[in-house]
């Protein structure tokens, strides 16, 4: 037997449910930027851009700590719509929720891709600069000084005053 719920009740459960729906496109909206910046960063590595890295490097790393905060509050309410069945009451506002799940589902993988592709041409790259690093010659390995010409530094210094 299910009890009829109040008109307050109601409002309550349809409240969470859409909080609970700006929260996931606020979230899947933070994926897709995250997205992009991962992809422009891809580019950059190309171009050894380092200044351009650096600057993606600082907005990826806020655009991680936005979706961090995001998920905190999603986590609870997502427990809290099941647990209040909100779905159940308001069906035509679960539908894009359960899209919007599976956008965040697939921009998540897709993130994920983005970041193992970056890192392991970022790991490529830094082999390449560590053999060059390698390859240079430095003149001045074997010198005493790196003023004296093959290394003869004179012994006397002669004064008049």
């Amino acid at each position: 037997m299910e009890k009829q719920l109040t008109q307050t009740e109601l409002d309550e459960r349809i409240a969470i449910l859409r909080r609970f729906r700006t929260l996931l496109e606020q979230q899947r909206s933070k994926f897709q930027e995250y997205l992009n910046v991962l992809e422009m960063q891809e580019s950059k590595i190309s171009m050894e851009d380092a200044d351009a890295l650096i600057a993606h490097s600082e907005l990826e790393s806020q655009i991680v700590q936005s979706i961090g905060s995001l998920q905190k509050v999603i986590m609870p309410m997502q427990e809290l719509y099941q647990s209040s069945q909100a779905a159940r009451y308001n069906p035509q506002e679960a539908l894009p929720i359960n899209q919007i799940q599976k956008d965040l589902e697939r921009l998540q993988s897709q993130v994920l891709e983005q970041n193992e592709k970056n890192r392991n041409l970022l790991k490529t790259h830094i082999s390449q600069l560590k053999e060059q690093m390698l390859k240079m010659k430095n003149p001045y390995k074997n010198r005493q000084s790196v003023y004296g010409e093959n290394g003869n530094v004179g012994s006397r210094v002669y004064i008049n005053a």
